[in-house]
């Protein structure tokens, strides 16, 4: 109850720091959509390019996040704005599912269905916008609800370097040892993430090709 109370007493805090985590995440978010979903494509036409790609993607998943902001750090343009940097690292971390169910997601298209649209006069770009990306669509969704819920996870490490976000309810309570200060920033990132993940599946059936029902 005393977190509930906590929580009450600090609604405008737990509001705004809500919103900054929301924009940090929704921002990187945005960025890895823009640049994983024509990685993954690509991928899906250059087969030399797919282990040196995922392989640098899946070396960046293994980096532990606190590390990574300090690796960005000494950056020029990064390290006197910690927004920006931990936008960088978000987006970095958020790639891999993208980029790897894109390109999952188009490979999976049968062979068959190609064939049959590209004998029907389709050309190699036509096939892509018509057919292959809209049966790859519930995997490339599937991709970004996965990064979506790990850069709202990974955005809480962003405010030990100043970011921001809920992060700042969590730390401020490690150092106070105060089980509500902490659950203050957790509960809300949890919610948060859930939040995400359901808007993001709404988006996936409003867009995605509709069934038809017998």
């Amino acid at each position: 109850m005393s977190f509930v109370k906590f929580v009450v007493g600090h609604r405008g805090e737990v509001l705004a720091l809500t919103l900054e985590h929301l924009w940090l995440v929704a921002v990187s978010i945005g960025l890895a959509i823009a640049a994983g979903v024509p990685l993954g494509i690509l991928l899906s036409r250059r087969a030399a390019w797919r282990k040196p790609v995922l392989g640098t993607n899946n070396v960046l998943q293994t980096i532990p996040s606190l590390a990574l902001f300090g690796l960005l750090l000494p950056l020029p343009w990064l390290g006197t704005r910690a927004d920006r940097l931990a936008i960088l690292a978000l987006t970095l971390y958020a790639l891999l599912p993208i980029v790897r169910n894109t390109y999952v997601g188009i490979a999976g298209v049968n062979a068959g269905v190609r064939e049959a649209a590209l004998a029907m006069g389709l050309t190699n770009r036509q096939l892509l916008w018509h057919v292959e990306m809209p049966l790859a669509l519930p995997t490339v969704f599937a991709g970004i609800r996965v990064a979506t819920v790990i850069a709202v996870g990974v955005a809480t490490i962003a405010a030990a370097i100043g970011a921001g976000g809920l992060g700042e309810f969590i730390f401020r309570g490690l150092a106070m040892v105060d089980n509500r200060v902490i659950l203050a920033g957790a509960v809300p990132a949890a919610l948060l993430a859930l939040a995400a993940d359901g808007a993001i599946g709404l988006v996936e059936r409003a867009v995605g090709p509709r069934r038809r029902t017998p």
